[in-house]
């Protein structure tokens, strides 16, 4: 079986084995049981710890939330980066930052039974995080749509834009979209058709 996106993430950003454990152990009981749900006994016990030890590494069960959180966003930034770069046409780029380092990342918490609490508290728990990995991610999206203008030599100050409002308004719309398109296949479809108008902004 294949490791999942988040646990990857989780792996690769968590070197110390024990607070690892925690981290894997927290995930798939949060996964199983929702955040509100789960006790710090419930990670202790999937994390083949005591609660003791837990406590020694993490204060409580939002502490722990809050540095899976940000395993799974310093990992989704990285790969739009490189989804970003590339000599392929922007809108093959577009396509490839939305369904490898967003939509890939996000599924599996997505499809799950507790996917849609966990995701909501998201700003809540992790406000810091969040804003942390959106100003990484708009950015790359901007340095993005700058050296694709550059390239076709369009103005975008004289169509009333700049690169960065028009990055920050591409993940703005994929953020709305979730409360109306609950099914993430549908989701996809929708942030691919945004990252079209958004090629079809700067087009010469």
């Amino acid at each position: 079986m294949s490791i999942s996106e988040p646990i990857s993430a989780i792996r690769h950003d968590a070197a110390d084995p024990k607070r690892l454990r925690i981290l894997e152990g927290a995930y798939k009981v949060f996964l199983a049981y929702g955040f509100t749900r789960t006790t710090m006994d419930d990670i202790a016990k999937a994390s083949d710890l005591s609660r003791p030890a837990l406590y020694v590494v993490f204060r409580n069960k939002t502490d722990i939330y809050k540095a899976i959180a940000r395993c799974v966003m310093a990992r989704c930034a990285e790969r739009a980066s490189v989804a970003l770069n590339g000599d392929e046409p922007l809108l093959d780029r577009l396509d490839r930052l939305v369904e490898h380092a967003l939509f890939d990342m996000m599924r599996e918490i997505e499809e799950s039974p507790h996917g849609l609490e966990l995701i909501d508290m998201k700003n809540n728990l992790a406000g810091e995080v969040i804003e942390e990995w959106r100003e990484k991610i708009d950015g790359v999206l901007e340095q993005a749509i700058e050296a694709e203008t550059r390239a076709t030599g369009v103005d975008l100050a004289s169509r009333g834009f700049s690169a960065r409002t028009l990055a920050q308004t591409f993940f703005d719309a994929l953020e709305g979209m979730k409360p109306r398109l609950s099914d993430p296949t549908h989701h996809l479809e929708a942030a691919k058709r945004a990252a079209r108008m958004l090629v079809a902004a700067i087009r010469p």
